[in-house]
């Protein structure tokens, strides 16, 4: 199958390099300013396209890669979007983070051009990405699924079908929300330790050894101890639009969102103070009473 990639960032890079390299699958990705490098892509034979229309009409699987919904929306509705150059019975595999109420629309317009579409948002980080293990909350068909996973095996460790169409993207932002908010909790707990003195390496200890040991902590810890960001490339800025859709999800859902809106305001207010391209683990020193300390 000939596989298009729209969205070759953080995430999308590593998605390109197994396909093309794991999966040795034919790959155009679209050309934008907003790609990481993409040298190494294009050593491995793969082509840039000018429009989301170039990339489908020369795909059987488009995988969309974006930040959210207004972007994979434009991607596939827009002048020279993806719908317009869709060939006949091709499928639409959404990776990136969305409303489920968004997805919905968009997959009954994929359908209406003779496509068939799944959410399959991603779990895990951007080294997951490269390294070809990520795993894919997949909704939709199940024999559509069935049809592309030789595309998707080529970049996951695992991939699981969670429901009809939606399904994928609701749970991703209750999964997004639930990592977010432990991570967000953990930073202020942090930050309070950090300005009364505590031992980082003793907090992160006693949290590790009780109740508070959790992937979050696993991923927030070398920041915490040592000041290394780098263990969770996902900014602050990314996260408030996750936590925002989740609780836009909530209220079309009518569910409580207490909690959701205490983590929101937390996030805003560093992304407020200029801190959005900041990595999530740094709001361990952004919460602090001063950052210089």
């Amino acid at each position: 199958m000939k596989v298009g990639l729209i969205g070759v960032g953080l995430m999308g890079h590593g998605i390109a390099r197994n396909v093309l390299g794991r999966g040795g699958l034919p790959l155009s990705f679209l050309d934008h300013p907003g790609n990481q490098p993409v040298d190494e892509i294009l050593e491995r034979g793969g082509t840039a396209l000018n429009t989301p229309a170039e990339v489908a009409a020369a795909s059987d699987v488009i995988i969309l890669c974006v930040t959210g919904s207004p972007q994979v929306e434009a991607i596939l509705t827009g002048n020279d979007g993806v719908i317009a150059g869709l060939r006949p019975g091709s499928v639409v595999v959404d990776c990136s983070t969305a409303l489920p109420q968004s997805t919905l629309r968009m997959a009954e317009a994929v359908k209406a051009a003779g496509g068939d579409y799944l959410d399959a948002p991603m779990t895990r980080t951007a080294k997951h990405a490269h390294d070809g293990t990520l795993n894919l909350l997949a909704g939709g068909d199940a024999e559509v699924l069935e049809k592309v996973r030789p595309v998707l095996a080529s970049f996951t460790e695992a991939v699981e079908h969670v429901g009809p169409l939606g399904t994928g993207h609701r749970l991703k932002l209750l999964h997004n929300y639930v990592s977010v908010g432990f991570m967000t909790l953990l930073a202020e707990a942090a930050a309070q330790a950090a300005d009364a003195g505590v031992d980082a390496r003793r907090f992160v200890d006693i949290l590790a050894n009780g109740g508070g040991a959790s992937v979050a902590l696993d991923r927030m810890a070398p920041f915490i101890t040592d000041n290394d960001r780098e263990g969770l490339p996902f900014f602050v800025s990314n996260a408030l639009k996750d936590i925002d859709y989740y609780r836009m999800m909530s209220e079309q859902a009518g569910a409580q969102k207490t909690i959701a809106d205490g983590v929101h305001a937390a996030i805003s207010a560093a992304v407020e103070s200029g801190h959005g391209q900041a990595y999530v683990p740094e709001l361990t020193r952004i919460f602090r009473r001063t950052e210089d300390n």
